[in-house]
This record gives structure tokens, sequence and C-alpha cells, in this order.
């Protein structure tokens, strides 16, 4: 359960003891997975096509020297 202030404790408590709950994050976790999808494919080809050719490279040979160093 995420943390609460003491009025909000104190309603999920009585909604709790009279039967009424209901499940306030249901809508937010159903949606969560989708937003971070299109966000990732958004993401990606947004950076790619402002990025330059030498640039992809110069990421490209940091991300490889950091994978393959040894330590």
């Amino acid at each position: 359960m995420a943390k609460k202030d003491i009025n909000q404790l104190a309603k999920f408590i009585t909604d709790a003891a009279t039967g009424e709950t209901e499940d306030i994050n249901k809508e937010k976790k159903s949606n969560e997975p989708v937003k971070g999808r299109l966000g990732g494919l958004v993401g990606g080809k947004a950076r790619a096509n402002s990025l330059t050719a030498e640039q992809r490279s110069e990421i490209a040979k940091k991300a490889a020297e950091k994978r393959w160093r040894k330590d």
C-alpha cells in the first residue's frame, strides 16, 4: 500500500470496514505499459533522426569501450 496521509488512511480503513473499497490505482496501472512502450518507440526514432552519423559513431564507440573494458 502506498504511503498516505492520515485522512486518506482513515477513509481507506472505513471503506474497507464497510465493504466499499475500490481500486484507485486500477486505471493508472492498466495505462502505464502502453504509455511506456509508446514513449520508447517515439523517443528512439526522434533521437536517431536528430543525431548526425558522426555523433552516432562516437556514441557507439563510447558504449563499446564501456562494455568491453577490463576492470
